[in-house]
């Protein structure tokens, strides 16, 4: 492996993560893209019809449940960035505690999720991906309310999507970006702690700042 996985973090660490062109290139690069993209935890939107499919249920919410389940769910698009060395490096990382996931159930069928890597009170959101309508934007509320409740204080996106900017995410320039790496990487948080919260509670928490 021509990257350890703690070579990986010491990557996040200094505001760096690595890609592939696509699924069977064996090259790996790293990225420090220019313009950062975040979502601030209090800036977070669930919408009006988002809170209804929240309420709607039919659905369940598991952290760590399947971390390669939900990698292989992002890796399973036309075009993809996660080949086979990257695929390795996260689930050593998941066996070291240090990367995790957010599964979106419909019984024994996954049908969204979302991974990512924690150092200090920074999550490194990786990917996420959706077999059901809705199912990413219910892991990511899930997912924010996760980060609050844990204290952490930076959610990096890496590049802001439409999808992601509908919903709080913004961009940021490199330098602004480091600053807030370096305050995050000072505290502490816990992924795994907070329980798996009841829709109405991630909706109340998460509209009484939006």
């Amino acid at each position: 492996m021509s990257i350890s996985p703690e070579l990986l973090l010491h990557g996040y660490s200094i505001g760096i993560f690595p890609m592939a062109e696509h699924r069977d290139d064996p090259e790996i690069f790293w990225v420090d893209p220019k313009r950062r993209g975040i979502l601030p935890l209090d800036g977070f939107h669930i919408s009006r019809s988002l809170a209804r499919r929240m309420r709607r249920g039919g659905y369940q919410i598991t952290i760590d449940r399947d971390f390669a389940g939900v990698l292989d769910g992002c890796a399973d698009r036309t075009e993809t960035w996660i080949n086979a060395e990257i695929r390795s490096l996260y689930i050593a990382l998941h066996r070291m505690g240090r990367a995790h996931s957010l599964e979106v159930w419909d019984g024994d069928r996954l049908i969204g999720g979302v991974y990512g890597v924690v150092l200090g009170a920074a999550y490194f959101g990786e990917s996420m991906f959706s077999r059901r309508t809705d199912a990413s934007k219910l892991a990511l509320a899930y997912l924010v309310d996760r980060l609050r409740q844990g204290g952490f204080e930076l959610f990096d996106t890496q590049f802001l999507t439409s999808h992601l900017a509908s919903l709080g995410g913004i961009e940021i320039p490199r330098a602004a970006y480091q600053r807030r790496l370096a305050s995050a990487l000072e505290k502490s948080a816990d992924f795994t702690a907070p329980p798996v919260p009841s829709a109405q509670d991630v909706i109340q928490r998460n509209t009484q700042t939006s």
